[in-house]
């Protein structure tokens, strides 16, 4: 169970901290609700606790582990299909787990696709998701700002 002031990521939104936990009826059983707040974009998101873990809520990932993902990702060949819609499905599943190594490897591996090729306004919606995401972990972690966290992410994985 998170704590209130526990920084956490929750796939497809990115990390955000516990801001409070309300308990409220669902349906007729009374549940316990993180109160998750998500800076990008204002977001504030009630989740039912008991369903985080099946969600792929996890405690954001300390310097030592984010740094490990990113310099695995980046040491990593890009094989991407050539269809878009294949390459898409891919991207989105591995955006699905909510684990930065996968949506650090969207990040990496449509960078690498647009500077080849442009891509679609759906792969570039899906480019961004990621990007934040993977940035929204690396703030909270090296509690940098969002300028030293792209630098990070541009020296570690996208610029190799």
């Amino acid at each position: 169970m998170f704590q209130i002031g526990e920084k956490i990521v929750y796939p497809m939104y990115g990390a955000g901290i516990v801001e409070s936990i309300e308990q409220d009826f669902h349906g007729t059983k009374l549940e316990m609700y993180y109160i998750i707040q998500i800076p990008k974009n204002n977001l504030k998101i009630r989740l039912i606790a008991n369903k985080s873990e099946q969600l792929g809520v996890r405690a954001v990932a300390n310097k030592e582990e984010v740094e490990k993902a990113l310099e695995h990702v980046a040491a990593k060949k890009i094989v991407m299909p050539e269809n878009w819609s294949l390459r898409y499905k891919d991207n989105l599943e591995k955006l699905k787990t909510g684990r930065l190594d996968m949506v650090t490897e969207v990040v990496k591996n449509l960078n690498e696709r647009e500077k080849r090729k442009k891509l679609s306004s759906i792969e570039k919606k899906l480019l961004n998701t990621a990007k934040q995401i993977v940035l929204s972990e690396i703030i909270y972690s090296y509690e940098i700002d969002t300028e030293k966290a792209e630098e990070l992410l541009a020296n570690l994985v996208l610029n190799c």
